[in-house]
């Protein structure tokens, strides 16, 4: 079965297509630019090859027609005809209460999807655009709609209620959904293989650390607590969302500032965290060139971001009563080697230490703390797309 996978952005659309037999990736790339000049198409087959074809892409539409056109091109394609394409399946951001788990799409789904629309504004519209473009143009294939909240829908109550009136949450929704759920479920799951342990029986700390960045306290295979909330802007310090703060700043600073509620959402979103503190970039790695040149704002904003991940470590573990292991993801717990080295500096009375000869390296599977550690450390580089790729085909067997 092969079954092609797709995370459509405001303006981007990343892709994959899987071959289900394997598991191997055929072909994957990204749609940069859509609606906007210079826009283009990224593509690597499963060979290696790689190409960019610049092109005017003014919709989704044209985007995918574009993508399926590059996936039967007889110089790169991977495809002889558009039928092999069994079923496609989509990355949407926030299912809310409605879905805990994986759903094949249909009106009635792109019905409540529309009714959380307002949860993710930024990100659920055009995740129901990218699955309306595939609907028209592939029409007689399933879709499947993976999220990012379902993970974390096995939360109890006291982790995901907010204390707001009560009302607010019948109302309106208002409580903590966390994000990037699909990773967290899927790095706790490889963590109990590598630990040769049932992910029923292991408490597990999964830091998922990238530019958007999220923490979760898996207990016996279920999420129990994560660091994002309503939205992704609660939690750790991100590349440029501020994360936790007390929310009194939000009008102290548009009173001071004269400045509208909307104005200060963008500050929060996308002035903050990294570069808002740094001053310098969003990029851990410009962020930690800059510090280890003596800028000062730099030092500060690594140190934040280390601690913030430090103290949910810490705090979850008291939820759930223990620890097993403690597992680096995404894009910086995978190739960050002193991020890792300073979240897990002093949780040595948790019983985790470092070999730092394991810990020197980026992007592998693999345990960094010594045999006699109590508690495990580890990389798992996060396969989201294999994750949806997986639940799609068991749905639509």
């Amino acid at each position: 079965m092969k079954i092609l996978v797709i995370n459509s952005g405001s303006s981007s659309l990343k892709y994959q297509l899987f071959n289900m037999e394997t598991e191997s990736v055929l072909a994957k790339g990204l749609i940069q630019r859509i609606g906007i000049e210079d826009s283009f198409l990224e593509y690597e087959n499963g060979s290696g090859e790689e190409i960019v074809i610049e092109k005017d892409i003014p919709t989704h539409k044209l985007g995918i027609e574009l993508l399926l056109e590059t996936l039967l091109s007889e110089d790169h394609g991977v495809l002889e005809d558009i039928n092999e394409i069994e079923a496609v399946g989509h990355r949407i951001v926030h299912g809310g209460e409605e879905f805990a788990e994986s759903a094949v799409i249909d009106n009635q789904t792109i019905k409540k999807l529309e009714d959380v629309a307002d949860l993710a504004p930024l990100h659920n519209p055009p995740n129901i655009m990218g699955i309306k473009v595939c609907q028209e143009l592939m029409p007689d294939k399933p879709q499947v709609g993976v999220f990012d909240t379902a993970f974390h829908q096995s939360m109890p109550e006291k982790a995901y209620i907010y204390a707001l009136p009560y009302e607010y949450y019948k109302k309106h929704g208002v409580r903590r959904y966390g994000f990037h759920g699909t990773s967290h479920g899927y790095v706790a799951q490889r963590a109990s293989k590598m630990l040769d342990q049932p992910l029923e029986e292991l408490k597990i700390v999964t830091c998922h650390l990238g530019n958007g960045a999220s923490v979760a306290a898996v207990k016996n295979g279920k999420s129990v607590d994560t660091s994002m909330g309503l939205t992704p802007l609660e939690g750790l310090v991100m590349g440029t969302r501020c994360g936790d703060i007390d929310p009194a700043i939000i009008p102290f600073i548009m009173e001071k500032e004269n400045i509208s509620a909307a104005e200060m959402d963008n500050i929060l979103n996308k002035e903050s965290g990294l570069l808002g503190v740094s001053g310098i970039s969003s990029d851990s790695r410009d962020v930690g060139n800059a510090a280890a040149k003596g800028n000062h704002q730099a030092e500060t904003a690594l140190d934040l971001f280390n601690y913030r991940v430090k103290k949910y470590i810490g705090a979850y573990t008291a939820a759930m009563g223990g620890i097993d292991a403690i597992v680096f993801t995404a894009g910086i717990g995978e190739n960050s080697i002193e991020t890792r080295e300073k979240i897990l500096e002093g949780l040595e009375y948790l019983g985790v230490k470092v070999d730092e000869n394991a810990n020197n390296c980026r992007g592998k599977e693999v345990i960094i703390s010594t045999d006699d550690s109590k508690v495990k450390a580890m990389i798992i580089p996060t396969n989201e797309e294999l994750v949806i790729a997986r639940d799609t085909m068991e749905l639509v067997s």
